[in-house]
């Protein structure tokens, strides 16, 4: 039985990625939660690995 997550890092990223979230005004707020929480990282990017996302 196929599990329900299937991590790609290119899906994630253009997802749920910094530049996706600063794009809308619901995504912006949540940059701005995370950054009033203290969050190290504000999205959930690829921080290491891989630096630049081809469309």
């Amino acid at each position: 039985m196929k599990r329900t997550y299937q991590p790609h890092k290119k899906r994630r990223a253009r997802n749920y990625g910094f530049l996706s979230r600063m794009s809308t005004k619901s995504g912006r707020k949540i940059i701005n939660r995370r950054r009033r929480k203290g969050r190290k990282r504000l999205a959930p990017g690829i921080y290491n690995k891989l630096r630049f996302v081809p469309t």
